[in-house]
């Protein structure tokens, strides 16, 4: 119980320590005048916030692909890396919505629209939307994200009628303290602030005070006879306001109920009637600000599945946009301050687009896809962190295994390419970027020929990873059931062909194409089982890298215009052009593309030694790969290929052997057993026909 309640009084230490030291403390006004002129950035509107939020956290330039990466997508360091994304289409989205949120943060016009997330089910829309807000949340727990609001006191000594309840009332929508200042003064401050400012953007405000801040007002400076500073100094106190989605303060998820029940009052606000017997029906203080809109006011408004709200409903976001005020029922106008995010699918997409009636609407929309991963290893990625994140049998999960099922959810979501030349599983592995020398895709090609194709945008339809990982769970416990202790890509495609026609989201209409997509990646896992088995059987780490130096030693003569010294008779010699070629044929590098292939490795290895890295022929996918084709083709005389199809023909050192070796290559011993049986007939197969 001691330790315990030692345990108890250190968290709540931490916690204190955690909460910023100004959070419950309340200033006077001058000291806010004050800051605002010794820390300009503290009176930013909300698009700036959420602008520069996304730097605080850390960003990186991808020069290949001309996009910023964000480091909260990249890395998530507020949880260890556990909801990073993956996929460059992705990290291109995110890029797309940060631009145009700084756009609105430069007053370009975006801060007027709604930044509206379109995808299909599973993209990433919402995780991505629940990111940015957690990450506000802690942003304005931070000195360089902070923000502050005012509250009213002392307002019984004045309004004789005002509730003593009420003696202390917050700014209901947690505005700046800056719209305290009549608009003339205000303006003064803030071109005084943004001559030192150091900002790319302009920092603004030309709210007025809300409906019930402005009673209040009125009554203090008709009692003090116009004097705002006394009414400032006696009836104002600023603190620091924070955003919280859980207290609905600077943050707001709205959801869409039951269509027939829908009520504007959900996003603007309704009257409060405990205090209508109080002050009267029409008296300002009878509002309550709790409709969405209003809590949001500073920070992000989320709207889940936005176009699912009936069409009249969505009417209020028309002034919310390009007035940025909203108008409740039988009230004022109210101004608000906040970044507008929607989320949607594509079939209310799809329908809304059509809808001549929602023409305003969509013109105040600013679409940001987002796509399904294109990549099939980046897709494997968003499985391997599913796994990393949950409580796994103890199993293993074999090679190829999360590989094979991206890549039958990327065939699925990528247009068949026109041209006769290029086949499905080529254009998924170049969208991999897996294009060897000697290849005639041109990626660029392929992408504007689909994005011509596609209804609204390659990687808009298909496979969702939801469904995919799913199949990999079921396979996963199907296996444990079976003790099994190891998760294979062919129990996997088994469970991929007996579901595909239960699963909700996928059309009858594309069952017989996905079929078709599964028998492709049988094909492509068949593949690369045989070669992992051929590596099991001929991999030697020394011969390759003995090969590796004397292929580079020729590669630099020849470049060079050099000879080289001949091993054995010592005699300087040509380079053996011969053997070069020996190796470069195995990647299918034809004669008039050698001399770009050898400049290629010629350059890589200058790098690495430049860097101080010493050469290993592992490094360099290619060349690995030509190598281990090669010594193959040297060893393969001596292999007994009868032994791979009968076990009988083998004795258990041998077969031993050769698991081991694939053990190496990260199978379980069974899993070693079964990709022997499955692929090493295979092998022996071709091999004695040759």
């Amino acid at each position: 119980m001691t330790d315990t309640r030692e345990s108890l009084a250190e968290l709540s230490t931490d916690y204190k320590e955690s909460i910023p030291a100004d959070l419950r403390e309340t200033k006077s006004f001058e000291w806010y005048l004050d800051e605002v002129y010794e820390s300009p950035l503290v009176s930013r509107n909300a698009h700036q916030r959420v602008a520069d939020m996304f730097d605080f956290y850390g960003t990186e330039y991808d020069e290949r692909e001309g996009i910023v990466k964000y480091q909260l997508a990249t890395e998530d360091p507020l949880n260890d890396g556990e909801n990073t994304f993956y996929g460059n289409v992705i990290h291109q989205s995110i890029h797309e919505f940060v631009n145009k949120v700084k756009s609105g943060a430069r007053g370009l016009g975006p801060e007027r629209r709604i930044k509206l997330l379109l995808g299909p089910v599973g993209s990433g829309k919402s995780h991505f939307d629940r990111m940015v807000r957690q990450y506000f949340e802690d942003y304005t727990l931070r000195d360089d994200g902070r923000m502050y609001t005012f509250r009213w006191t002392n307002l019984c000594d004045v309004i004789r009628d005002q509730d003593p309840a009420d003696d202390v009332v917050r700014s209901p929508m947690n505005q700046d303290p800056l719209v305290l200042l009549p608009k003339k003064q205000r303006q003064a401050v803030l071109d005084d602030i943004n001559e030192v400012h150091d900002a790319p953007y302009t920092i603004r405000n030309e709210q007025s005070l809300d409906p019930e801040s402005e009673f209040y007002m009125d009554r203090l400076l008709e009692e003090y006879d116009d004097d705002l500073e006394t009414v400032l100094g006696n009836h104002i106190e600023v603190i620091r306001l924070t955003a919280d989605e859980n207290k609905r303060q600077c943050l707001e998820t709205f959801e869409p109920k039951d269509k027939k029940n829908q009520d504007e009052t959900e996003l603007t606000g309704d009257v409060n009637y405990s205090k209508i017997a109080i002050y009267g029906e029409s008296d300002p203080r009878s509002f309550d600000y709790s409709g969405a809109f209003c809590n949001a006011n500073r920070g992000i408004f989320s709207g889940e599945e936005l176009l699912k709200l009936q069409r009249e409903f969505l009417y209020d976001f028309l002034h919310a946009t390009q007035e940025m005020t909203i108008k409740p029922k039988n009230n004022p106008r109210i101004d608000i301050d906040q970044v507008i995010v929607g989320r949607t699918n594509m079939p209310e997409y799809k329908d809304k687009k059509g809808d001549e009636k929602m023409e305003a609407f969509n013109d105040r929309t600013k679409r940001i896809d987002f796509p399904y991963v294109l990549g099939y290893e980046e897709e494997a990625d968003i499985y391997r962190k599913m796994l990393n994140n949950a409580d796994v049998p103890d199993i293993n999960v074999e090679p190829h295994t999360l590989e094979m099922a991206g890549l039958f959810a990327v065939l699925t979501r990528i247009e068949e390419p026109d041209t006769g030349t290029v086949e499905m599983i080529q254009k998924a592995k170049a969208y991999n970027g897996e294009i060897d020398d000697g290849d005639d895709i041109d990626v660029k090609k392929l992408r504007d020929e689909a994005e011509a194709k596609a209804e609204i945008g390659e990687g808009m339809e298909g496979v969702s990873p939801r469904f995919i990982g799913d199949e990999i769970a079921e396979a996963i416990m199907d296996s444990k059931h079976r003790t099994r202790g190891f998760l294979s890509p062919l129990t996997v495609f088994n469970f991929f062909e007996d579901n595909l026609e239960h699963h909700g989201s996928i059309p009858e209409e594309n069952f017989e194409t996905y079929y078709r997509y599964l028998e492709l990646v049988r094909e492509e896992y068949k593949a690369r089982a045989i070669e992992d088995v051929r590596h099991a059987l001929a991999y030697d780490v020394d011969e390759i890298q003995r090969q590796g130096e004397k292929y580079m030693d020729h590669v630099m003569a020849y470049i060079d215009d050099d000879t080289i010294e001949d091993a054995i008779t010592g005699r300087d010699q040509d380079p053996d052009e011969k053997f070069m070629r020996s190796i470069e044929e195995n990647l299918d590098i034809p004669e008039d593309r050698k001399e770009d292939f050898r400049q290629e490795v010629s350059n890589w290895v200058s790098r690495r030694a430049r860097e101080g890295d010493t050469f290993n022929p592992q490094d360099n996918e290619r060349l690995r790969r030509a190598l281990e084709r090669k010594l193959w083709e040297d060893k393969k005389h001596n292999i007994n290929f009868s032994a791979l199809v009968s076990a009988n023909e083998t004795d258990d050192d041998e077969r031993n052997a050769w698991v081991d070796a694939l053990i190496e290559q990260g199978y379980s011993r069974d899993g070693a057993t079964e990709v022997l049986e499955f692929a090493g007939a295979e092998v022996a197969k071709a091999e004695m026909e040759d």
